[in-house]
């Protein structure tokens, strides 16, 4: 883990401008408010000298569309994340794997998750590979953007990241 980055939750409202630039700024700023958003738990990454989140990501517990052989197919220890957004002058410094691992970590004991998942853009696959998950099913498009669903079973990778920069 990138031991300058503190990673704690925070208000959804923190989220909205990172995920705007990052994700969708062709859009207007409501395109990446979620009607979900105030079930969810918003968790950002800090660094030292920066007021703002330096990266966001969001969770919510809803089950995997397509059934997969996981330790634990109870649907409600399953959960989403979505609008994972790192700021790109900041991408490659490992701030976005330790809000990942960290985010990981807190679902596991704060929502009880075993499985998470998420619609991934294609062009970021091989990254969320390299962390652990797993595509799973077809790709498919939202507008323009090409996804691939990918998931991790939290109950088979506990503890194979400690101490290392996935």
């Amino acid at each position: 883990m990138n031991s300058e980055v503190v990673c704690r939750p925070i208000l959804v409202g923190q989220t909205l401008k990172l995920r705007h630039s990052v994700l969708w700024p062709d859009k207007p700023i409501s395109h990446v408010s979620l009607p979900e958003d105030d079930h969810g738990l918003h968790i950002g990454a800090f660094l030292p000298d920066f007021d703002e989140p330096v990266a966001v990501i969001s969770f919510f517990v809803e089950p995997l569309p397509l059934n997969i052989a996981t330790r634990d197919p109870d649907s409600q220890h399953q959960v989403r994340f979505r609008k994972f957004a790192c700021d790109p002058s900041l991408q490659g410094r490992g701030i976005g794997t330790t809000l990942l691992q960290f985010s990981f970590e807190r679902v596991q004991s704060q929502l009880d998750a075993t499985v998470v998942w998420c619609d991934a853009r294609t062009s970021t696959a091989d990254w969320y590979t390299k962390r652990g998950m797993t595509s799973l099913g077809e790709t498919f498009f939202k507008g323009p953007v090409e996804y691939v669903r990918m998931y991790i079973d939290l109950t088979l990778c506990a503890g194979d990241h400690a101490g290392t920069d996935m």
